[in-house]
C-alpha cells in the first residue's frame, strides 16, 4: 500500500496521549508492563519516562512527539509489515508516518512476547 500526504498528515495530527493507553492496554492483556512499553519507546525515541509523561499531559501530536525524539541510529533495522504497510517501503518524505509504523512494529513484537534483546535492535558485528 502507498502512503499519501493526507494519510501522513492525519497520523501527524493525532494526539499521542489518545493512542498511548491503547498500546498499554494491548500489552497488559499480553502480560507485558508499562515499564516495558516505556523502555521500547525510550530506546526508539530517546524520550525518557518523565518527558514521555509530560508529552502525554500536553496532549502532544505525533508530529510534536517525533520532533522531540532522537530516533535510535539502529531504527533502520526495524523491518516488516504493520497495518498492511511494509515499513522499509514507506518513502522518507512521510517521516512521521514511517516513525509511527516503526514504533508500532516494536510494540507489536513486545505484545507477541518477543525478547527485549531482539526488540531493541543492535547492528550485527
Amino acid at each position: 500500500m502507498k502512503v499519501t500526504v493526507e494519510k501522513n498528515e492525519k497520523v501527524a495530527n493525532m494526539i499521542f496521549a489518545s493512542i498511548y493507553p491503547l498500546y498499554l492496554n494491548r500489552l497488559e492483556k499480553n502480560g507485558r508492563t508499562k515499564e516495558e512499553l516505556n523502555q521500547v519507546i525510550e530506546w526508539f525515541t530517546g524520550i525518557e519516562p518523565d518527558a514521555l509523561q509530560a508529552l502525554i499531559e500536553e496532549k502532544a501530536t505525533f508530529r510534536t512527539f517525533f520532533q522531540k525524539a532522537k530516533i535510535n541510529p539502529n531504527a533502520h533495522l526495524i523491518k516488516g509489515v504493520v497495518c498492511g504497510y511494509r515499513i522499509e517501503e514507506i518513502e522518507d518524505e512521510f517521516k512521521v508516518y514511517k516513525q509511527c509504523r516503526r514504533m508500532e512494529k516494536l510494540i507489536d513484537e513486545l505484545a507477541k512476547g518477543r525478547k527485549m534483546e531482539k526488540i531493541l535492535r543492535k547492528e550485527a558485528k
